[in-house]
């Protein structure tokens, strides 16, 4: 845990990783605080209003009695156990559970579709698979290529497909569960990526990440836990945002989280929210800030009872900061990571003022560098790649069964986050932009490969090609650009099939807002498609 200093320099002089060989997420997160005082772990609204509370005396009964159930499955050490569910009480209890039994979580994002659900439970080798009603609905016209998946779980009582359920299936197990002796770096967790460049790669993590990405937290949200009653973010707990941001740093601190899952996000509801349950410490990606920046009558001063607010994903600017100080009372804290290398830079306001344009200054623990193509560290003012030292306990363990590409994730010791920036000389760091093709879309990263195939499924399209435009309010929006199939018009009851099927078949949060029909593509002499010139408006 961080100590508080007076300045940012002894601060990070001060720190020394403590990183035990012999840990376990599942028993720092959970068992250490299920001591019998019936000490709160969750809050649980639903859309209805209707609350539950959970200790984590609570959570660590319920998740012993499903590792039990796994095992009885024949869930073992190292098999893979994927999440495809929101943020809900049944969410926690399986990380838990996945954890103490010693396999890997994989956790999906609930807005994915079939095709998108059905590449990472194949790629991961799913044994097994937390999931709903409507989850069991999807999986229904995928099962059959999934022949590693031997058990299904329904939250929901018995589900499609023969789906046990979740709950009357713990109802019959010990509620009492001897956690797996896990090394730091056991695997622990397969976070996908966004398919930036091809498929979608998972980051496989080790237990230690956890341990990482707490200096990044705790400074990016002001030394916590200080002042710290409950946390809470709209980010799902399938991305490392949600994850490993809010849900498990605050309950290694025991600091109890508010679960509450919005259908479609609402600036005046997240007021509301945070009002209501004295939110003190949140996690709210940019657009979900400007979003609430929008909320013509937003709660008085004093109405929150916020301490500290963190955001990351986007640069934020000086209007939004402002705002913030404003209406939120408080100076938001920018911070900066990725999937496979995360929390890694941020700003503490109680430290420093925000710079803005710079996404501050590298998180104690973590070598943060601009070096150039060969790996050299570049100085002060010169752009170049952002890249990250290693040995770093938030660092990945490399690609799941991709050892080509976690090989060129990295130039010598440096992994290279695909990102450009500049550092001036007081460490501050600034993003340029990205050497890839990624889409940054209110909040989320959106690789175009995933989507494009999506394109290529339907059977009017010839070729596609996908890019981020510039909007207001999400940063970019998806376009696509599409060639037909000879005799196929391009009419709007075109424009909006073809983005139906991208919601319903990939993930909602990806299908294009924007498509437009072209004759042809640009592309190399061998047959790559030249992005640029489709993003820049060069070709016509």
């Amino acid at each position: 845990m961080l100590s508080r200093t007076e300045t940012y320099a002894q601060l990070a002089s001060s720190f020394q990783w403590r990183v035990p060989a012999a840990y376990n997420i599942g028993v720092d997160a959970c068992d250490k605080w299920a001591d019998g005082s019936g000490r709160l772990a969750l809050i649980h609204e639903k859309s209805d209003g209707s609350q539950t509370r959970y200790s984590f005396d609570d959570i660590k009964a319920r998740a012993n009695q499903l590792a039990n159930a796994l095992r009885r499955q024949g869930v073992r050490r190292g098999d893979r156990v994927a999440v495809y569910l929101p943020q809900a009480p049944e969410t926690a209890v399986t990380h838990i559970a996945v954890y103490k039994l010693g396999a890997v979580a994989v956790p999906l994002f609930t807005l994915f579709g079939v095709d998108a659900i059905q590449y990472r439970l194949a790629d991961s080798g799913a044994a097994a698979l937390v999931t709903d009603a409507e989850g069991c609905r999807r999986l229904r016209e995928i099962r059959a290529t999934l022949p590693a998946l031997r058990t299904v779980y329904c939250i929901d009582g018995p589900g499609e497909g023969g789906a046990l359920p979740f709950h009357a299936s713990l109802d019959a197990e010990s509620a009492q569960f001897e956690a797996e002796p896990t090394a730091a770096d056991d695997p622990a967790v397969i976070i996908y990526t966004s398919g930036t460049t091809g498929k979608p790669k998972g980051a496989l993590h080790a237990h230690r990440v956890l341990l990482g990405h707490l200096p990044g937290v705790e400074m990016s949200h002001e030394f916590f836990p200080e002042h710290a009653t409950l946390m809470w973010t709209p980010a799902d707990w399938a991305w490392i945002g949600g994850l490993l941001d809010v849900l498990l740093p605050a309950w290694h601190h025991g600091v109890p989280v508010l679960a509450r899952r919005f259908e479609k996000f609402d600036g005046a509801a997240a007021f509301d929210l945070m009002a209501r349950h004295g939110v003190t410490h949140t996690f709210l990606p940019p657009t979900a800030l400007k979003m609430m920046r929008g909320v013509s009558n937003p709660p008085a001063p004093g109405a929150l009872a916020l301490r500290s607010v963190a955001s990351g994903g986007e640069s934020l600017g000086a209007e939004l900061i402002d705002w913030g100080r404003r209406v939120l009372g408080v100076t938001i804290n920018e911070f900066y990571g990725q999937t496979e290398c995360n929390m890694l830079v941020s700003s503490c306001s109680s430290l420093f003022a925000p710079r803005i344009g710079s996404i501050g200054r590298a998180a104690p623990g973590h070598r943060v560098a601009i070096v150039d193509e060969q790996g050299a560290e570049m100085a002060d003012g010169q752009e170049g790649n952002i890249g990250v030292l290693r040995p770093d306990p938030v660092m990945f363990l490399g690609y799941w069964n991709n050892p080509q590409a976690t090989a060129e994730k990295f130039v010598g010791d440096y992994l290279l986050t695909g990102d450009m920036g500049v550092r001036d000389a007081d460490g501050f760091i600034r993003f340029v932009g990205r050497n890839d093709d990624v889409i940054t879309s209110a909040g989320y990263r959106i690789g175009p490969g995933p989507i494009e195939d999506c394109l290529l499924g339907h059977p009017a399209v010839r070729m596609a090609a996908v890019v981020g435009v510039p909007d207001a309010e999400r940063t970019e929006v998806v376009m696509a650009y599409v060639v037909l199939h000879d005799g196929v018009a391009g009419d709007d009851a075109l424009v909006k099939a073809l983005q139906a099927h991208v919601r319903n078949r990939l993930a909602a949060h990806e299908y294009p807002r924007r498509i437009r029909f072209v004759t042809s593509l640009p592309t190399t002499a061998t047959g790559k498609i030249i992005r640029r010139s489709l993003r820049d408006g060069s070709y016509a």
